[in-house]
């Protein structure tokens, strides 16, 4: 068996790619590779480690326990890669490097103004927003797949840091047809025969919803989920429905007329949107830059 010493890292960046894209053919695609040069690279791999990775008796490709642990080192070990090419390139050039930052539907919506204002102060950073579930993005910052995270939520871990710089709330919206359109506040008994489009994620928000119901006595009608903003926003404004939204997300539409937000008397609930990152990593010149426009230009 080959040493572990003389596995070339471009070995285990095969594996984590086909991995990701749980084919080697388009595993090849990405890597501009043949299939067959793909699959012979994760074979050497195998050989080199005295180890099966992957079961090729069934149909779809499958990791074994040993693959699975490779390439979770294969992902750090890309990781690290990515934070030395960076590093290289802010000593060159102050500005350059690359930000990759996590958020949801709700909250990409509400980095949009303030990655406007950072790309036209650091135009040579590569900026990646990635959409993820927001109780996964506290894992991703301290495995270090992402640099920054946005959450609407305290994350509650001693190795993340947090801070609050937005406070949004939820809003009760409805057509502007609907019944209490023209109604600047409503009590949430009147609300126990309404269709309510929901959110399919679930979020500490919905539960406080539900717990307002319940503890009111009101029937929550949830008949519709959806699972985007967006398309809540579209059934809410054909009048199939109301909705329990963020603010920010339904903001223009308030403005624009084509919603009508309505105060439930008994119900505030306020979102206080957090910018998060490792408390032990140190944060790289773009990751520091963003972290002080956004925490400038904060609303609380």
């Amino acid at each position: 068996m080959e040493s572990i010493n003389t596995v070339e890292f471009y070995l285990l960046q095969t594996l984590l790619t086909v991995a990701t894209e749980k084919s080697f053919s388009r595993a090849g695609e990405k890597l501009l590779r043949t299939q067959p040069a793909v699959s012979l690279a994760v074979q050497r791999l195998e050989s080199a480690l005295g180890e099966k990775l992957i079961d090729r008796s069934g149909k779809e490709l499958l990791l074994t326990d040993a693959g699975h642990i490779v390439v979770e080192f294969a992902r750090r070990f890309e990781n690290l890669r990515q934070d030395m090419e960076n590093a290289l390139a802010e000593l060159r050039d102050n500005a350059a490097g690359r930000l990759v930052i996590g958020a949801n539907e709700s909250t990409t919506l509400y980095l949009l103004q303030h990655l406007e204002q950072y790309r036209r102060l650091y135009p040579k950073v590569k900026v990646q927003v990635r959409r993820s579930l927001s109780s996964k993005i506290p894992t991703q910052l301290i495995d270090g797949d992402l640099e920054l995270g946005v959450v609407s939520y305290d994350p509650g871990d001693d190795r993340l840091v947090s801070a609050t710089i937005y406070t949004d709330h939820l809003a009760f919206v409805v057509s502007p047809k609907h019944r209490f359109a023209q109604r600047k506040a409503v009590s949430i008994t009147e609300l126990g025969m309404e269709t309510f489009i929901a959110h399919n994620v679930v979020s500490p928000y919905r539960e406080v919803v539900l717990r307002e119901f319940q503890r009111h006595k009101v029937a929550l009608n949830m008949d519709v989920e959806m699972p985007t903003v967006e398309t809540i926003r579209r059934l809410v404004q054909r009048n199939e429905g109301v909705a329990f939204l963020p603010r920010m997300c339904v903001e223009q539409e308030i403005k624009q007329k084509l919603l009508c937000e309505v105060e439930v008397k008994e119900l505030h609930v306020e979102r206080h949107i957090r910018l998060v990152h490792p408390a032990r990593r140190t944060l790289s010149h773009a990751g520091r830059a963003f972290l002080e426009l956004v925490k400038g230009r904060g609303e609380g």
